[in-house]
């Protein structure tokens, strides 16, 4: 990479905290490098009090943009000078785009979800959706498939913060999308939500449940309610197939691993920064071919 640098490499960058362990530096860099376009893409380990002045810096050094991780997200939300669609919905900023001091916040995780669908040849419109989780993933995601065009969203939730904050953003939705209905309900009323599935052409897992370590677990104890024509999807990347979508497959539902939401994230965002199409199957060879 360095045989590239000069004086007219624009910087991008990561913020957030911890950034150490980010992928985000090789995925980014390879694509520029593979592109030909003089980018340099570095992680700043940024806390939530500091991102006005990372902001500030953005404009002084010129940097093209960033991509903003926990605990971020929110605060940039509130500082940038313009939002999208979807990330004024959600209320939270993955990716940042600078054109000429002028910075506007984008949530690409949603639209992540939305492409890895499509790579997978499902379309969410008209589609009737069940999500577990009503953090930051399963916001983005009922956001963007509302936009999208989905007729329902069923998201279920513990009832605590996010179960309150849910229901607010179901709120926003119904308001920015007439045609499509949300539903916020109690993930310990098992029987609605097995009902929900049933109705459903698309169920999601949103939450970390099935993750590496943990890969024994899954949200849904009775693998009898996935069926053929279901789609089941997770955010979990790590395995590339949870035990979720292991016991979905076994019951002819199709399946679709959270890794290719993770590329096609990160996709959308090299998009915005470039106007070009990140070089997806290279980047997914290179750095998500191993668990």
């Amino acid at each position: 990479m360095e045989k590239r640098i000069d004086g007219r490499t624009v910087l991008l960058g990561l913020f957030g905290t911890p950034v150490k362990h980010s992928g985000s530096p090789a995925m980014y860099n390879y694509s520029f490098a593979d592109k030909k376009i003089n980018y340099a893409y570095l992680a700043f380990d940024i806390k939530a009090e500091e991102m006005a002045t990372a902001l500030d810096s953005m404009r002084l050094f010129g940097m093209r943009g960033a991509n903003v991780t926990m605990p971020c997200k929110q605060k940039a939300a509130e500082l940038v000078d313009k939002l999208s669609p979807a990330a004024k919905l959600v209320g939270a900023v993955n990716t940042i785009v600078n054109d000429n001091g002028i910075l506007t916040g984008y949530n690409t995780d949603g639209a992540g979800y939305v492409q890895n669908l499509k790579h997978n040849g499902v379309d969410v419109k008209d589609k009737v959706i069940t999500l577990i989780g009503a953090g930051g993933a399963g916001t983005a995601i009922a956001v963007q498939v509302a936009l999208d065009g989905a007729k329902q969203i069923n998201i279920f939730n513990p009832k605590d913060v996010f179960f309150q904050n849910a229901e607010k953003t179901a709120a926003k939705i119904m308001k920015s999308v007439p045609n499509c209905q949300v539903t916020v309900n109690d993930i310990q009323d098992k029987a609605n939500l097995y009902q929900m599935i049933a109705n459903s052409d698309i169920f999601g897992n949103a939450t970390k449940v099935g993750m590496t370590p943990n890969i024994a677990t899954t949200n849904i104890e009775d693998p009898s309610v996935f069926r053929p024509g279901l789609v089941v999807t997770d955010t979990v990347y790590s395995p590339d197939k949870t035990k979720m979508l292991q016991d979905a497959e076994k019951q002819g539902a199709t399946v679709i691993g959270g890794r290719g939401m993770l590329i096609w994230q990160g996709a959308a965002a090299f998009q915005l920064y470039t106007g070009q199409e990140m070089p997806v199957d290279e980047v997914k060879a290179l750095f998500f071919s191993k668990e």
